[in-house]
């Protein structure tokens, strides 16, 4: 069991963006991306819009999640201890 602890740790800690198809209140069809996560950003999130997209652009719906930490408040330059929750809401081109 100790060798599988470092294993899960950085599965837990690495992470990739999902997209699930939503449709948005008049009926339009949307892209709900989350990259919740200490391994992503939001530049993860966009990256996964661009991707999803097919390189048509997409216009951003809404945008949900912990805004980011200002330098001051992090240890040694790093944000530790704080789950990060984002997701952005887009419809592409």
């Amino acid at each position: 069991m100790n060798k599988f602890l470092p294993l899960i740790a950085v599965l837990t800690l690495s992470g990739c963006a999902t997209s699930e198809t939503t449709y948005l209140n008049n009926g339009e069809q949307a892209l709900a991306i989350d990259c919740s996560g200490e391994a992503n950003s939001w530049a993860t999130c966009y990256e996964k819009a661009d991707a999803s997209c097919a390189g048509t652009g997409y216009r951003i719906v809404g945008t949900d999640g912990t805004p980011s930490t200002k330098e001051s408040d992090k240890t040694l330059g790093v944000d530790v201890g704080n789950y990060k929750n984002r997701s952005v809401v887009v419809v592409c081109k």
